[in-house]
C-alpha cells in the first residue's frame, strides 16, 4: 500500500516500534505533537490514534486518506457530518475494554452498596462507624446492554455470586445471563435488580433509556451505575432519585457534558459517586490495543479497507 501510516498519540513511538517489528518494510511515522502530525498528514493513507485526539484539521491534512483506526471504541467526534470524507474507513478498538471497565463498575458498586466514601469521611474525622456491610453475593446484577463489555463483566460477577440479567434488543438470551429482557420490559428488569448497570452504547435509541420511571421502578436499595455515555442516563432524574431517596446510590463516570461543570448539582448529590470518564483507561492500554493494531494492519496490506472487520457508517460530507 502507497503513503505512510501516521500515528498520533502519546504512545505512538511504542506503536510505530512494534508495527515495525511485525513489518519492516511499513512506513509508519508516530508522533504525539500535533505539528508535526500535520506536516506528515499530506501523505498518510493511514491515520491512528485516540478518537478525541484526531481532530478535523488532523483529518483535513490528509488529502489521501483512506483509513482512520480509532484507538478508542467510542468514535462520537469522528461520526459527526464532514468530519470525516465518505470514502474514508472508520474502525474501532472494540472488544478490549473489558477487565478496565468491568474494574471500575465493581469499584463503584462495592463502594454504593458499602458506603464507602462515608467510610473514608469517616476516617478523616477520626470516626469509628460501623454498620452491616452488603454481600454483592446473592445479589441481581442487570446490565442496560449485551455486548463484549457485558459479557466480560457478567463472567467476574457470577464470580462473585450475582444473579446477572441484560437489557437488550439484540439477543434474547445468553450465556450465563438468569435472563435477557427486551428494552421494552427495562421498568420490569428494574424491579427485580439490586445493581443496575448501564453499558448501552449511545444513540437516538437510548437517549435517556434510564429515565425517572426506571429509576421508579428500582428498589428504594438499589443502585445505579452508568459506564456507558451520559446521554443514557437522565442526569435530572438521577439527580431527583437521589435527593429523594429513591434509590440507594448512583455512580457517575459519564455525563452529558465532559468535563462535568464545576456547578453540576451531581459533585454533591447525596450517595452520588462522581468519576471523570476513566471506565476504559489502564495503565495498560497501549498493549492492549497493539495486537487488534497488528491484526488490522496486516488486513489492510493484504486486501485495502474492504478487508477490515468493524467498518463504522459515518457523516461523511452530509
Amino acid at each position: 500500500m502507497g503513503g505512510p501510516i501516521l500515528i498520533f498519540d502519546t504512545k505512538a513511538d511504542f506503536y510505530a516500534d512494534k508495527l515495525r517489528e511485525y513489518y519492516p518494510d511499513l512506513d509508519v511515522v508516530g508522533t504525539s505533537d500535533m505539528a508535526v502530525a500535520l506536516q506528515h498528514g499530506r501523505d498518510a493513507r493511514v491515520l491512528v490514534g485516540l478518537a478525541p485526539a484526531l481532530t478535523p484539521a488532523l483529518v483535513a491534512s490528509a488529502p489521501q486518506l483512506d483509513w482512520v483506526q480509532a484507538l478508542t471504541t467510542g468514535v462520537d467526534n469522528l461520526l459527526k457530518p464532514g468530519v470525516l470524507p465518505p470514502h474514508v474507513t472508520l474502525t474501532n478498538c472494540n472488544g478490549i475494554h473489558g477487565p478496565q471497565m468491568s474494574e471500575l463498575a465493581f469499584l463503584l458498586m462495592l463502594s454504593l452498596l458499602r458506603r464507602f466514601p462515608e467510610i473514608l469521611a469517616n476516617q478523616a474525622e477520626g470516626r469509628w462507624a460501623r454498620w452491616p456491610q452488603p454481600l454483592l453475593s446473592g445479589k441481581t446484577l442487570c446490565i442496560v446492554g449485551l455486548g463484549a463489555i457485558a459479557e466480560d463483566l457478567a463472567h467476574r460477577a457470577r464470580a462473585f455470586g450475582m444473579r446477572v440479567t441484560a437489557v437488550s434488543n439484540g439477543r434474547t438470551q445468553a450465556p450465563g445471563f438468569a435472563r435477557v429482557y427486551p428494552r421494552a420490559e427495562l421498568g420490569l428488569a428494574a424491579t427485580e435488580t439490586d445493581v443496575l448497570v448501564v453499558l448501552v452504547p449511545y444513540s437516538a435509541s437510548t437517549h435517556h433509556i434510564v429515565d425517572g420511571a426506571v429509576l421508579a421502578a428500582m428498589k428504594p436499595a438499589a443502585v445505579l451505575v452508568n459506564i456507558a455515555r451520559g446521554g443514557c442516563v437522565d442526569e435530572a432524574a438521577v439527580l431527583a432519585a437521589l435527593t429523594e431517596g429513591q434509590i440507594a446510590g448512583a455512580a457517575l463516570d459519564v455525563f452529558a457534558t465532559e468535563p462535568l461543570p464545576p456547578e453540576s448539582p451531581l459533585w454533591s448529590a447525596p450517595n452520588c459517586i462522581v468519576t471523570p470518564h476513566i471506565g476504559g483507561m489502564s495503565d495498560s492500554y497501549h498493549e492492549q490495543a497493539l495486537p487488534l493494531l497488528i491484526r488490522n494492519i496486516g488486513m489492510w496490506r493484504e486486501g485495502g479497507t474492504v478487508a477490515l472487520p468493524g467498518h463504522i457508517a459515518h457523516g461523511g460530507d452530509a
